[in-house]
C-alpha cells in the first residue's frame, strides 16, 4: 500500500508541476502583451486517513488564479486614447455585437487598459474588438447618469457626429470702464460705441454694438448712461435692447453700478448682475455685475478702456483630436480651440476583483465570486483616475518567471525520480520470488 501511494503522489506531483509549467508559460508568452495579469499557481496537500504504523502518501492539488488586483506599470504613448487606469477600477467595454444591441442586452465587458482608435465608423476600439462605452454628454456637456449599479445607460463612444461643431455665444463679459467726465456739466454728450463679436447657432460670426450715451446736466454730475445694444444680424438702425444705469459716487463705492433699470427688450438680475437681451439667433446673458461694490462697469476718471470684454462662444471648427481627462470626460478639440464634452467614461468596481472571470483580450465580466459592480466617477470614491496617452504594461515578471520554470523543472524531476524508485522497489519485490 505504502509503494502505491507513493507512485501515486509522484504521478500526481507530474501532473500539478505540469500545470505550473502551462501557467509560466502563459505569462512567459505575455510578457509583452498590454493590460495582461499574470497567473499565480498554489499547491495544497491531501492528507488521506492514516492507520496505526501505518501512512498512506495523499499527494498534491493545485490552485491557479488570474491576479486581477495587480497593478501593472504605466508606459507613455503618442495616441491620445490610448487609456489606462491609475489604481483601482476598470474601464467599461463591449463586442461588436453591442453596437447594435438594446442598451438592456448589450455585452458589458471590463478592461484596464486599451487603445482604443476611431473605426471606420468613428467608433472608439481595439485592434482586438473591444468597443469603449461611457455615458453620452448633453449638448451643454451636462452629463445623466441614469444609474450607477447598471450598464443600461452606457453607450459605445462615436466621434464621427462630431467632426464639425459650432458653439454659440451665450454669454458677454462687459467688463470696461466708462469716462466719468462725459457726464459733468458743460460735456459734449457724444457717444461711446463698443462693438463686441459673438458667434450665432451657426457660428456665424456676428456683432453687437453698444452706445453708451451719457445724460449731462445743467449742473454738477449726473453719473448717468443710456446705453442702446443693437444687433448686426438684424436691423443695424434699431436697438434690441435698452438700460439706463447709475453709478455711485459715494466714498467707498465710488464707480460702481448704483442702479441699473432695463428698459425696452431687456431684463436684468440684482443679484447675478446679468442683462438678459435676445439677438437674432437666441438669447444672451451680459455679464456686468450688481448694483454695489465688485462691478465689472465701472465710471471712473479715466478714459473709455474695454480691456475686459469677452465673449464665449466659438466660430465652426473641425474635429483635430480627442482626449480623455483623469476624471474620465471624453472631449473633442477643434482646430478654433474649442473644446467639447462628448462622453463620461467611468470606472467600474467590484467587491472581489480577482473573481471577476477573464476572457479573451485581457478583458474580465462580472461573476458571482466577483460581487455585483458599481460605477464611479474616475477619482473618486476607491477608484483611480483614467490616464490619457498611456498603457499598462503586464504584470509578468520575467526574472520571477524563469527562476519559477527552474523550480518546477526540479520538481518535476523529482517527481519522476519517486516514480523510478518506486518502480526499481517494485521490481525488487518481484525478483524474491524468481
Amino acid at each position: 500500500m505504502g509503494l502505491s501511494s507513493s507512485m501515486n503522489a509522484a504521478v500526481m506531483g507530474l501532473a500539478v508541476n505540469s500545470t505550473k509549467l502551462s501557467t509560466i508559460s502563459d505569462n512567459i508568452a505575455n510578457s509583452e502583451t498590454f493590460g495582461y495579469k499574470r497567473v499565480e499557481t498554489s499547491f495544497t496537500n491531501m492528507v488521506l486517513q492514516q492507520g496505526s504504523g501505518d501512512y498512506t502518501a495523499g499527494g498534491v492539488r493545485v490552485n491557479t488564479f488570474k491576479d486581477v488586483a495587480a497593478q501593472g506599470a504605466l508606459i507613455t504613448t503618442a495616441n491620445s486614447t490610448d487609456i489606462s487606469v491609475a489604481g483601482r477600477g476598470m474601464l467599461p467595454v463591449t463586442t461588436a455585437a453591442g453596437l447594435t444591441a438594446q442598451p438592456g442586452d448589450r455585452p458589458l465587458l471590463l478592461t484596464t487598459t486599451g487603445s482604443f482608435t476611431p473605426d471606420q465608423d468613428g467608433y472608439l476600439r481595439t485592434l482586438s474588438g473591444s468597443f469603449l462605452m461611457g455615458w453620452p454628454a448633453e449638448p451643454d456637456g451636462t452629463i445623466n447618469v441614469p444609474g450607477r449599479n447598471t450598464s443600461v445607460g452606457l453607450e459605445p463612444i462615436q466621434v464621427s457626429n462630431n467632426n464639425f461643431v459650432a458653439s454659440p455665444t451665450t454669454n458677454i463679459t462687459l467688463g470696461m470702464n466708462i469716462p466719468a467726465s462725459a457726464t459733468n456739466a458743460g460735456g459734449t454728450g457724444d457717444p461711446f460705441e463698443l462693438p463686441v463679436e459673438y458667434f450665432d447657432s451657426l457660428g456665424r460670426s456676428q456683432s453687437l454694438s453698444f452706445n453708451f450715451v451719457p445724460q449731462v446736466p445743467a449742473t454738477g454730475s449726473s453719473n448717468t448712461w443710456t446705453v442702446n445694444i443693437t444687433d448686426q444680424a438684424g436691423d443695424p438702425t434699431t436697438p434690441i435692447a435698452t438700460f439706463d444705469v447709475v453709478f455711485d459716487d459715494a466714498p467707498g463705492t465710488g464707480g460702481t453700478i448704483q442702479s441699473l433699470t432695463p428698459g425696452a427688450g431687456a431684463t436684468y438680475d440684482a443679484t447675478t448682475g446679468m442683462i438678459g437681451v435676445n439677438v437674432a439667433s437666441g438669447a444672451i446673458d451680459i455679464e456686468v455685475g450688481p448694483p454695489g461694490g465688485g462691478s465689472l462697469l465701472t465710471q471712473l476718471s479715466s478714459t473709455f478702456s474695454p480691456v475686459g470684454v469677452r465673449a464665449d462662444g466659438a466660430p465652426i471648427g473641425s474635429l483635430s483630436a480627442v482626449e480623455i481627462s483623469e476624471t474620465g470626460t471624453v472631449e473633442a478639440i477643434y482646430d478654433t480651440g474649442f473644446r467639447r464634452t462628448l462622453y463620461q467614461v467611468p470606472l467600474a468596481d467590484v467587491p472581489n476583483v480577482n473573481g471577476l472571470t477573464a476572457l479573451d483580450n485581457q478583458t474580465y465580466a462580472v461573476s458571482q465570486s466577483s460581487g455585483d459592480l458599481y460605477f464611479w466617477d474616475a477619482g473618486t470614491g476607491p477608484v483611480g483616475t483614467t490616464i490619457g496617452f498611456s498603457l499598462t504594461e503586464s504584470t509578468t515578471d520575467i526574472a520571477e518567471e524563469l527562476t519559477s520554470l527552474i523550480k518546477t523543472q526540479r520538481a518535476y524531476s523529482s517527481n519522476a525520480k519517486i516514480i523510478q524508485t518506486v518502480d526499481e522497489m517494485l521490481q525488487e519485490t518481484t525478483n524474491l520470488i524468481r
